[in-house]
């Protein structure tokens, strides 16, 4: 089966806050039983997927930058997070139904999912439903196992009670810590994080906070088989070199040596927004010499490069009209 755009789908009203300087791709709908989901389909070739729950598709947009002239890139914004609507609420399981909605709408086949923070479960509760279908797996500071450490489940009781969580939805202190240098605003003009923040409001901040109790009650037994049958494939870590207080990146090494690990240096808990050339280069590696023939991507790159250079070409030839 190949993987085909599907005409269920339709464009979304772009909302006034989020211009195209700040996110620079069509923003489409897919229609589930629990509400709308937005997310963006850019560019084309071996298909990724890209999961994060927590807040929204933001956090990938340097990256879908960089790899969408080899890759065809979707992310999207889980339920109760950024463009989506609320749905049947916020958690581990209403993103995993979403991702599941979506890849079976598409027909996906052959992608690599890459997950991000509270995604990583998600997107593994997801797959283990078609793990015939998933080619590889990165693991960007996430994890996918129950959370079991004191320190942790510690961690998710504070970050998931009531008082935290209002406290967030009246000050938005969240978002405001999360778009400084420190979080995904390392490169980001004063627009765009500001643009990050709007798409983190009252709701998306409580639907954060609803995503971390979720972690400490769901039930991992799926997760666990997704882990180990995807695990068995390739996997690339990717973390940022002052963001694995919780060991994580060990964790996943015990799947076995043919995991492979970037450490991003001086980067935090959103490696992809802290160097995102550094990331997009070391998965295009990972990728050509674990999941995919990387002599014909570097073909297809080549030839759209020579594409546009004769386009430039012909344009200087005319001259202005």
């Amino acid at each position: 089966m190949t993987n085909t755009r599907t005409a269920t789908t339709g464009p979304i009203t772009r909302p006034d806050w989020l211009d195209e300087h700040s996110w620079p791709f069509a923003i489409h709908t897919h229609h589930t039983d629990a509400g709308r989901i937005a997310f963006t389909d850019e560019g084309r070739g071996p298909t990724l997927l890209l999961v994060h729950s927590g807040t929204w598709a933001f956090v990938w947009r340097d990256l879908i930058e960089r790899l969408r002239d080899r890759f065809r890139v979707i992310a999207f914004d889980p339920p109760a997070m950024g463009l989506s609507d609320t749905g049947g609420g916020a958690g581990i399981r209403q993103t995993s139904n979403a991702l599941d909605s979506l890849v079976r709408a598409l027909d996906l086949n052959d992608f690599v999912l890459l997950a991000h923070d509270l995604g990583g479960p998600a997107a593994l509760e997801a797959a283990g439903a078609w793990p015939q279908r998933v080619r590889g797996f990165v693991a960007v500071n996430c994890f996918g196992w129950r959370p079991s450490t004191p320190g942790f489940r510690a961690m998710l009781r504070l970050m998931g009670s009531g008082l935290i969580r209002e406290s967030d939805a009246w000050t938005g202190w969240l978002p405001r810590a999360t778009a400084t240098g420190l979080g995904v605003g390392r490169h980001f003009p004063r627009r765009d994080r500001r643009a990050f923040r709007r798409g983190m409001d009252h709701r998306g901040r409580r639907s954060f906070h609803r995503n971390m109790r979720s972690a400490l009650h769901h039930d991992y037994a799926g997760i666990d088989r997704a882990r180990t049958t995807i695990g068995a494939g390739p996997v690339l870590t990717v973390f940022g070199q002052h963001n694995d207080p919780l060991r994580f990146q060990p964790r996943w090494k015990a799947l076995g040596d043919h995991v492979e690990q970037v450490v991003v240096p001086h980067g935090n808990h959103f490696p992809m927004c802290d160097d995102p050339d550094l990331v997009a280069t070391a998965f295009f590696d990972w990728y050509r010499r674990n999941v995919g023939d990387g002599g014909r991507l570097d073909d297809e790159m080549e030839s759209d490069r020579r594409s546009r250079d004769a386009d430039r070409s012909s344009v200087r030839r005319s001259g202005p009209a």
